[in-house]
């Protein structure tokens, strides 16, 4: 039971790379809320899977649609099933993407293209469709998953970092354009949160790797992020409780980036 009534009840929120980690907490705590959840990822066994859990645990509309979200006519099909299904669009959480970060001279064209693809045109081409739908129904919030590296990069972090500069530009253009529609858009700018994609790379006992990887990353707090603190944040900011925070960047690290 939430103890911060947030607004979410009957909404609908199209959350994408939903199937595990970071996406997953943020459509079940949707789902918790009383959201209509729609969530897309590429793996339609492991989305299935995930769909499934969140409905059982919350009884929660759930739709789950394999998409390929650096594929215009994947996004498009997606959001039209997501009108048909629920009627339109309330919430919009861009969160599909991968780490890849290396050094300037070992990114070649495609790698380049392809991170463009997946973490700023995908937000491009969500946004571009739905946005239209909120203005129908009198306003919306998006967030935009992005990095503190986008902020603040490092040696050895591309393309992430300039992609992930792009989606918090992104973040606050719209949030300008379209506040007059009552369409809020933010962005997270995570640091080291449990996800997926960092537990593929552990070896032996996780909860050792994750102290490793804080003391090595010398997070202020001594720990890293919990899907679940992340989830909370989208849907504090999604919600009704933050009607008057749109175009801002907000960071989720434990303190550890410079820059505020």
């Amino acid at each position: 039971m939430d103890t911060l009534e947030l607004g979410l009840k009957g909404k609908v929120a199209i959350v994408t790379g939903a199937s595990e980690g970071l996406g997953r907490a943020c459509a079940e705590r949707f789902a918790r809320s009383g959201a209509r959840v729609a969530m897309c990822a590429r793996r339609a066994d492991v989305l299935e899977s995930a769909a499934k859990t969140i409905r059982q645990a919350t009884g929660a509309d759930v739709l789950a649609l394999p998409a390929d979200v650096t594929r215009a006519p994947d996004v498009e099909a997606f959001v039209a099933a997501v009108v048909s299904g629920f009627g339109g669009v309330d919430v919009l959480v861009n969160n599909a993407g991968t780490s890849a970060a290396a050094a300037f001279e070992a990114v070649d064209d495609r790698t380049w293209q392809d991170d463009i693809d997946l973490k700023l045109m995908a937000a491009v081409r969500f946004c571009r469709l739905v946005i239209p739908l909120m203005k129908a129904r009198g306003g919306g919030a998006i967030v935009n998953v992005t990095t503190v590296g986008g902020k603040a990069p490092g040696a050895r972090a591309l393309p992430t970092s300039v992609t992930r500069a792009a989606g918090i530009n992104l973040t606050k253009a719209l949030a300008t354009e379209y506040a007059p529609d009552g369409i809020r858009v933010n962005t997270v700018c995570l640091g080291i949160v449990k996800s997926a994609q960092w537990t593929r790379r552990a070896t032996g006992d996780l909860d050792a790797f994750y102290r490793d990887v804080a003391r090595q990353r010398r997070i202020p707090l001594g720990r890293v992020g919990e899907a679940a603190e992340f989830a909370d944040l989208v849907a504090f900011l999604v919600s009704d409780r933050a009607r008057f925070i749109t175009g801002t960047a907000v960071n989720l690290d434990g303190g550890a980036s410079a820059v505020v």
